[in-house]
């Protein structure tokens, strides 16, 4: 494994899809050493999942080794407890109840390994009415709030396009993981992380509730905009259209000379942060009307030149092509048994002394059955032959 922060630490992952195995793959990017368990024959479900052909796996299970094992049964739920045994963390993001009821729940793994940290994401969280209720990534943006505000305001909520509610809540889930570490580090203890989707959704709310329960405001779409942020927006070029964000009344004053209306800056309508935002539509108008004389390119060279930020939209391709991906290595290549030219990011974020990295991509199933369960955990052939044989690994 690369050397990284998290080098010497074992995690056990437990979960599927997207909620939880991100969680892993944020650890396994920092050197963790990751044992994903999967159903014996069909794997994880991820396995098949992506645009085309299936390669969201090789992504989210890089770095990790795959063992299969049955949960359902008593002996794969006796070499979960072995495996617990060993390792500083243990991720799981099944329905609250399952793993009690395989008797794999916190206060049994807490005493098998006092020092056993505990990760578990849902859609609910551990308790509370919702808890038992099937949870996808999905329903947590919408009971988050996230949804609601996503999209043009004449048309019905959006998708954002990315599996976002899952992302934060894994995410959030690494964090509360590393927090329970240094609290570990203190007393000895390891404890349960409990992180459900429509909370790591709503954390990231900024102050909806308080505008709420002050004011009695409720946010709506806005589409590509900022409301009374301005200017702030998507503007329409000879070629596409760039993002460009002038909001500050200093890089206001800027812009307008780059425009070649320099008396804008001054002007008693635009001329601070709230007389821009009551304007916002007409001062959009305004800067379209000249941004769509000029190629993209050179829209951008001109906003750089002047100190004003802005931007393109960005897909894979222009991605592949962007020199300052390319000089901070922010995209990788590494090898894969069935596909040439695989390419996905980097790690994030970089750390100077300790930067992690990908020595692999999602491994194939069971690859690791007899590293893990010959060399960790001390099973001869014949053992591993027979739980075979009877579907257990």
């Amino acid at each position: 494994m690369a050397e990284g922060a998290l080098s010497g630490l074992r995690l056990i992952e437990m979960g599927q899809l997207i909620a939880g195995p991100f969680c892993g793959q944020l650890m396994g990017d920092h050197g963790a050493e990751v044992i994903k368990i999967e159903p014996p024959k069909v794997g994880d479900a991820m396995r098949n999942w992506g645009q085309g052909i299936p390669l969201w796996f090789s992504v989210v299970a890089r770095n990790k080794k795959s063992i299969t094992l049955n949960l359902r049964e008593k002996e794969g739920q006796d070499i979960v407890r072995k495996l617990a045994a060993k390792s500083d963390f243990l991720l799981e993001n099944f329905r609250p109840g399952t793993l009690e009821r395989w008797n794999l729940g916190w206060d049994d793994l807490h005493a098998v390994n006092e020092a056993l940290i505990m990760i578990r994401v849902s859609g609910y969280g551990q308790t509370g009415p919702y808890s038992s209720r099937a949870g996808y990534g999905g329903i947590g943006e919408a009971m988050g709030g996230m949804r609601y505000l996503a999209g043009e305001p004449d048309r019905p909520p959006s998708r954002a396009g990315l599996s976002i509610g899952d992302s934060l809540a894994a995410t959030y889930a690494c964090l509360g993981a590393l927090m329970a570490l240094n609290h570990r580090h203190k007393t000895g203890l390891g404890q349960m992380v409990d992180s459900a989707i429509y909370e790591a959704v709503l954390a990231n709310m900024e102050s909806t509730i308080s505008e709420y329960t002050v004011t009695g405001h409720i946010r709506e779409r806005t589409g590509s905009i900022l409301p009374k942020i301005a200017p702030s927006n998507v503007y329409p070029t000879i070629d596409g259209s760039v993002l460009v964000a002038g909001n500050q009344d200093s890089v206001w004053k800027r812009m307008s000379a780059m425009m070649g209306m320099a008396e804008l800056g001054d002007d008693p309508r635009y001329n601070s942060h709230v007389a821009r935002g009551q304007r916002q539509a007409e001062l959009d108008d305004l800067i379209g009307e000249w941004t769509r004389k000029f190629t993209s390119q050179q829209v951008l060279d001109m906003c750089e030149e002047h100190g004003v930020p802005a931007g393109n939209m960005y897909r894979a391709p222009e991605m592949l092509e962007d020199p300052h991906f390319a000089a901070r290595e922010a995209i990788i290549e590494r090898d894969h048994p069935k596909h040439d030219n695989f390419k996905m990011q980097n790690v994030a974020p970089k750390l100077s002394a300790t930067p992690g990295g990908v020595d692999w991509v999602g491994p194939e199933l069971g690859e690791h059955n007899e590293l893990v369960y010959g060399e960790l955990l001390g099973m001869d052939s014949g053992t591993m032959s027979d739980l075979e044989e009877r579907g257990i690994i």
